[in-house]
């Protein structure tokens, strides 16, 4: 790949010259993009996935009119897209996040970076997985007895969470606060409400990565020049599979392990899965990826 000496060079900068393409849309990537450079790694973006409004509006202001009346228990964000979603609806009403969400109600989420969302909006964590971050991960430490839930998600989330919180005792509403389609969203249903600024970046601001067609990134995968591509959901694993297989020696690195269970079922090889949904948490995947190869070189 003409990098290992480069990798040998030390932890810090360990991905030095590394081309990593990273699927999502340039107002979403930022953090990861700011992330991948100071690791020393040159990133690059193609936008698989974008986010659309949900087509029944009606029954999620029903459903956030429930939670701000104190009708819920629990609010449930299993997202970041989830969080903007609901932004949305609340600015709509000229309120803020919070003022949807009474002080009854106790907001659990299944990751690092929901939570620090959320909390930016000043919206307090009352329960979130520590070691497995994720759908199951949250059910596990998911206190068992009655409760009502409130869960609204994308249109194609599994039922992992919904059937995993009832099994516990909880009724659980699941409804659908977003779409997943195919970039781009349509300009008029795509979901733009900006979050507060979680971790010294501001969302929309585009990060200064180039952006690939699935044209282009074929071309550089058949090339040798692409040495990894990140997926952040079982989604995005799908379509780099519809768009870009076979990826050759580029590496699969999954955010999370739903995601890497959707690519061996498609027979893409994973190379890594990052122990937390985090720029951060990427990186790391990524060191111990090159760090690994460098050292058997």
């Amino acid at each position: 790949m003409g990098r290992h000496s480069a990798a040998k060079a030390g932890k810090a900068r360990v991905l030095e010259g590394a081309r990593i393409l990273v699927t999502r849309s340039p107002d979403r990537a930022a953090p990861l993009v700011t992330a991948l450079r100071e690791a020393g790694a040159e990133p690059l973006l193609l936008p698989l996935i974008d986010f659309e409004r949900a087509r029944d509006q009606h029954s999620l202001e029903v459903a956030l009119d429930a939670l701000r009346a104190g009708a819920y228990g629990w609010l449930v964000v299993s997202s970041i897209t989830t969080v903007r979603a609901l932004t949305e609806k609340a600015a709509e009403r000229r309120l803020e996040l919070k003022d949807l969400i009474p002080d009854s109600v106790r907001v659990a989420t299944i990751g690092p970076s929901s939570r620090r969302v959320l909390e930016a909006e000043g919206i307090a964590v009352d329960l979130a997985p520590e070691d497995v971050q994720s759908a199951a991960g949250l059910v596990s430490v998911w206190p068992a007895g009655p409760a009502s839930v409130l869960l609204p998600q994308a249109d194609i989330a599994d039922a992992t969470l919904a059937d995993g919180i009832e099994a516990k005792g909880a009724l659980v509403q699941a409804l659908t606060a977003y779409h997943t389609v195919d970039y781009p969203a349509a300009p008029e249903r795509r979901l733009t409400a900006a979050l507060a600024a979680a971790n010294g970046w501001h969302e929309g601001k585009e990060p200064a990565a180039p952006e690939l067609t699935p044209e282009a990134a074929k071309a550089e995968l058949s090339g040798g020049r692409l040495h990894a591509v990140v997926a952040a959901s079982p989604s995005a694993a799908r379509r780099i599979h519809a768009s870009l297989a076979p990826l050759h020696d580029c590496r699969f690195i999954a955010i999370g392990r739903s995601t890497a269970a959707e690519a061996h079922a498609l027979g893409i090889p994973v190379a890594a899965i990052a122990k937390e949904p985090t720029p951060a948490g990427i990186v790391a995947a990524l060191c111990t990826v090159f760090d690994t190869e460098g050292n058997e070189s």
